[in-house]
């Protein structure tokens, strides 16, 4: 079980509530021929803060509002009557319409490997396999969202967060306290890279799923004791922080908090800076 610390909305905040500022003013463009679950989702983003939310129930309507708007993120089913979500991605990905290089989701009950590669290869930048609970699909949103702002951004930059300098090219976490010498805080690659994640995340929040999909990268399949395996790492992982950066005194550690139930956070340290 993971025992790390909670986020509380009285203490450090709610990190979901504060993801309604990254979606604030943002449409997204929603293709799902179920109406209850097309109905759910749309209110659900509407909640976390999204503009507006337009949604089709077929391809060929997906197609003629995404060459007339431009959307911020495109979430998208398989199985539609018609023109199916999948080459309705291929045919959005090979114009050059408002909406061709939104960052896109598949959200499907076809959820086997072979045909999550051929989603991520036919142009999706995520594959959701349903049900898939709603703390998941806004972290998922919030992750693509991230990463059109990061790729406007020089290739590998260090990330910056309170005392600590991330170097992604080198793969190295720095402590650079100040009237002290820079050190070098020891990870394993597999810690790196999980690090890595969470503080590219920037105080938001990162579903453990998506931490298994992004670091557990051996893995070829999702076993059924996946939380515990990423809960054991994170336990450890906290206690090396811990130990490498006592610097930073007992009220921050440990720097890698839980939020709700499935997420995990990175403290901001540059929050009152």
């Amino acid at each position: 079980m993971d025992s790390g610390q909670d986020f509380r909305p009285d203490a450090d905040g709610d990190p979901f509530i504060a993801l309604s500022a990254m979606f604030a003013g943002r449409n997204v463009l929603l293709l799902e021929d179920d109406p209850a679950l097309s109905e759910h989702v749309a209110e659900r983003l509407l909640k976390a803060g999204f503009a507006a939310v337009d949604r089709v129930d077929r391809g060929e309507a997906a197609l003629e509002a995404a060459a007339a708007t431009a959307y911020d993120v495109l979430i998208l089913d398989r199985l539609t009557a018609g023109l199916d979500g999948l080459e309705t991605l291929k045919r959005l990905r090979g114009t050059s319409g408002p909406s061709s290089d939104a960052p896109a989701l598949m959200l499907t009950a076809l959820g086997g490997e072979r045909q999550k590669v051929e989603g991520l290869l036919g142009g999706a930048d995520d594959y959701l396999s349903k049900p898939v609970g709603d703390e998941e699909l806004l972290a998922r949103i919030a992750a693509q969202l991230r990463r059109t702002v990061r790729h406007a951004k020089p290739a590998g930059a260090d990330i910056l967060n309170g005392p600590f300098r991330l170097s992604p090219g080198a793969r190295t976490l720095k402590l650079e306290m100040p009237g002290q010498a820079p050190h070098l805080i020891d990870l394993s690659p597999l810690e790196f890279a999980i690090v890595c994640e969470l503080m590219s995340a920037r105080g938001q929040p990162v579903t453990k799923q998506m931490l298994w999909d992004r670091c557990w990268v051996e893995w070829n399949f999702l076993p059924d004791n996946f939380v515990n395996i990423i809960d054991a790492r994170i336990s450890a992982l906290r206690r090396r922080l811990k130990e490498q950066a006592p610097e930073l005194g007992e009220d921050l550690h440990p720097l890698i908090v839980s939020a709700r139930s499935q997420s995990l956070v990175f403290r901001d340290l540059d929050i009152g800076r």
